[in-house]
């Protein structure tokens, strides 16, 4: 979803009377890659670009490739080997040993998908057609548009249906008589908002460093002076809301993550009661073990609702400074949101990605919730 925000922001910035603009996204990895399908970047005619398709190695000729399309505004899939020796043609030796498929197309075809996409409340279903006889391009949001071959979009319709419960983005290949069309298939779901209930010095850089993963990032306390614009700048929202108001004040949805760090017990305790009952998967509290273990002698918590509190809060990384503490707790709320544990990635087995083994094809898994 940062993706989308990105885009948008400075597709807003383009003056489209004298300049024109592409998007380049990732359709398909075979192998390794530095980004996984579904990875998006802007290219305008200038030459800038915001994003990425890569760890910088692809941008380059990306962006010659872009400067054809927006010339043709016609959508082109360019393939790129990055195999060691496999990419002289590139100038340079990626050795990221993937081959990589992205679809550029004139940006307009997609900004106004984007733009409702960006406001979405749950999940959706988009197919994008990269490759074969249906016009490369074309897009199908599920139970919204069709694709332009009937039968093709009869077979792209039913997979993407799928996706509800494999939650697998990834590229499939469709045939029907002579017809014949390369797509990916994408769930794509709202981008994670943080709600952080009190507006304390500590909870600074934890909304600062939220919002730069493209986060919504909400502060709230019972304290006007505590949640003065100055202290959170990048915040989306500001509130000053009583604690027996928040399930009234506040739109909390299982993509909503949320923190305790007023530093007031009887705040917390409180607002704590008002969060079990609602659907955010992750509640976070500041404090010691025996801080949390106080508040369960007057609150009341089945299984399901403890297994969403994280009491001490954040990854164990040695944080000590309200910096550090601000790593630890916004990398938990992303481990959390992706169904890892957190740990060393040299001591994960396999690889980073999810793959298809049948295909050796690298999709993106989307765990929220599964």
């Amino acid at each position: 979803m940062k993706d989308f925000k990105i885009i948008l922001s400075e597709f807003a910035k383009v003056d489209l009377s004298t300049r024109k603009a592409a998007v380049a996204t990732v359709v398909r990895v075979r192998g390794s890659s530095y980004r996984s399908p579904g990875a998006r970047m802007l290219i305008t005619d200038d030459g800038r670009w915001v994003g990425s398709i890569s760890g910088g190695c692809l941008e380059g000729d990306a962006l010659r490739k872009a400067r054809q399309v927006m010339q043709s505004n016609q959508s082109i899939t360019v393939t790129y080997d990055t195999n060691e020796g496999s990419n002289q043609n590139l100038g340079i030796s990626l050795g990221c040993n993937g081959i990589i498929d992205v679809l550029i197309e004139p940006a307009q075809q997609s900004i106004d998908l984007f733009q409702s996409l960006v406001k979405i409340d749950r999940p959706v279903a988009l197919a994008t057609v990269f490759g074969g006889t249906t016009c490369v391009g074309e897009k199908m949001l599920l139970g919204e548009t069709t694709l332009s071959n009937p039968s093709i979009s009869w077979l792209v319709e039913e997979k993407l249906r799928t996706l509800f419960e494999t939650r697998e983005s990834k590229a499939e290949t469709f045939t029907h008589g002579n017809d014949t069309c390369e797509v990916f298939l994408e769930l794509v779901q709202p981008g994670i908002s943080l709600i952080i209930f009190g507006g304390g010095f500590d909870a600074r850089p934890v909304s600062q460093l939220a919002k730069s993963l493209g986060w919504e990032v909400q502060v709230t306390d019972e304290c006007a002076a505590h949640i003065a614009p100055l202290f959170f700048p990048t915040a989306d929202k500001l509130s000053l809301c009583q604690r027996q108001f928040i399930d009234r004040d506040f739109n909390i949805t299982p993509y909503t993550a949320c923190v305790l760090m007023s530093h007031n017990f009887d705040y917390d305790r409180d607002v704590l009661k008002k969060l079990v009952n609602t659907s955010t998967p992750y509640i976070g509290i500041m404090g010691p073990r025996k801080r949390f273990d106080k508040m369960l002698v007057d609150v009341t918590l089945n299984d399901e609702q403890m297994s969403r509190i994280h009491s001490p809060i954040g990854l164990d990384i040695g944080a000590e400074a309200p910096d550090e503490i601000a790593v630890a707790i916004v990398s938990e709320i992303q481990a959390r949101f992706s169904n890892r544990d957190g740990g060393f990635l040299r001591n994960r087995g396999g690889a980073i990605h999810p793959r298809d083994e049948k295909t050796d094809q690298v999709f993106k898994q989307v765990y929220l919730n599964s």
